[in-house]
């Protein structure tokens, strides 16, 4: 198979498949991960908290070495052993009756969590190009909002019981989505790169001497700072602050989620002609509204105006992450150079999970400062990285920038080529 920028229907179709069954089993996990091993192994959850912290911290590692064996071995071989390591993982999970038992056993998911997001972005760089890539980007962010939701319903209605049986049933149905996205995505048809194994030597010295994508990893810090407040800080900031009620959290945070879910894609092919970085740009200025407007929210009273104010904030939250999202994860997939694009791609990786391993230490710590002042410091940083990413634009390699390459002008007396008909099953252009 040839890098081209669609794929045909049969490839499309193993792969949102093993996408949407991947995150059904993450949104089965996630809201009962800290209850699964207070169930089980009656430790506090305060304790649970912390052993998990601990591992997430502790399986960083799994991005940089995730990049080296990339670079190897392919995208596709990596990946698959990724979803292998978190099947293993959850399959022992209901073994664990004791501390050191879970430390070990959560460090290796958190291992396998840690280098699934570079493995996963070299893979869609591998198997398909230019627009095609924003596109499969877009459909991957909507089919995984759309599966967290429902991996959500179904451990709800599971858990119902409570009964250490269903607790038992989530975590081993979780590991068996994993298992079944990874056979998926093995059927996928992936380039032969001739010379794989000879994969260029120098550790990671070869990313860190190109400056254009290391300033696009330190541009993207302060974003991804501001991609985690629905679930950090604006909960304690509207309970704690602003007399919200408790409930009022989770339907804002649903109300991001189904918006991601239902406009991602038609929002990506209207973007699809302009230049990535200024797509980003656009989305952080948007994001840097929304934080002015969670900042306002503390001169309103509580009442009808308040909650007017709070969705309209998170409205403009939501089309910020919906206009720079995609937009970035191809920007930085498309410019890290092919022979290396693993270790490039798990550097950048680190500029999310740095960020989203801080992120509760550090905004809680501003909200309990000021909470006028924790709002202007992400509407500041976010704003600085949307014009950072305008300045880096020339830097940057021109097909990074550009998700369609630019026409070239017809000479005279030159017939311009026929446009390719669309076959079934592509994506939309």
């Amino acid at each position: 198979m040839t890098l081209t920028e669609r794929l045909d229907r049969p490839t499309q179709v193993r792969y949102m498949l093993g996408m949407v069954v991947d995150t059904i089993g993450s949104g089965m996990y996630l809201p009962v991960s800290l209850l699964f091993f207070h169930h089980t192994t009656g430790l506090p959850v305060t304790r649970v908290g912390v052993i998990v912290s601990t591992a997430a911290v502790l399986g960083l590692v799994g991005s940089p070495l995730a990049g080296l064996l990339v670079d190897r071995y392919g995208a596709r071989t990596v990946l698959v052993g990724v979803y292998g390591v978190r099947a293993v993982g959850f399959a022992v999970y209901p073994l664990v009756h004791s501390q050191v038992p879970m430390v070990l056993a959560v460090t290796l998911v958190a291992l396998g969590d840690a280098s699934f997001p570079p493995a996963m972005q070299a893979f869609v760089a591998e198997i398909t190009g230019g627009a095609g890539r924003d596109r499969l980007i877009a459909a991957q962010r909507s089919l995984r909002n759309a599966g967290l939701g429902i991996g959500g319903l179904i451990v709800g209605t599971a858990l119902g019981a409570g009964s250490d049986s269903a607790y038992r049933a989530v975590v081993l149905g979780a590991g068996a989505a994993f298992l079944v996205a990874g056979v998926l995505i093995r059927t996928i048809p992936v380039s032969r790169t001739p010379g794989r194994a000879r994969t260029p030597g120098g550790g990671f010295r070869t990313v860190f001497r190109n400056r254009p994508f290391l300033t696009l990893t330190a541009v993207n810090i302060p974003t991804a700072f501001g991609y985690t407040v629905l679930s950090v800080s604006l909960p304690v900031y509207l309970t704690q602050k602003l007399g919200a009620p408790d409930s009022l959290a989770g339907v804002l945070y649903a109300v991001n989620t189904v918006g991601i879910a239902a406009l991602q894609i038609p929002v990506t092919r209207v973007l699809a002609r302009r230049r990535r970085t200024r797509s980003a740009a656009l989305g952080g200025a948007v994001f840097s509204l929304s934080f002015l407007g969670f900042a306002a929210l503390g001169a309103v009273p509580v009442g009808g105006t308040l909650l007017a104010g709070v969705f309209t904030a998170t409205v403009l939250f939501t089309l910020g992450e919906l206009l720079h999202g995609a937009a970035a994860s191809a920007l930085a997939a498309s410019a890290a150079p092919e022979p290396t694009r693993g270790r490039h791609l798990a550097v950048y990786q680190l500029s999310w999970s740095v960020p989203t391993a801080l992120a509760p230490a550090v905004l809680t710590a501003l909200l309990d400062l000021s909470a006028t002042a924790l709002w202007l410091v992400l509407a500041a940083g976010v704003a600085c990285s949307a014009l950072a990413m305008l300045r880096l634009e020339t830097r940057l390699p021109a097909q990074a920038v550009h998700p369609t390459a630019p026409a070239r002008p017809v000479p005279p007396g030159e017939r311009r080529p026929a446009r390719p008909r669309r076959e079934s099953g592509q994506f939309p252009p």
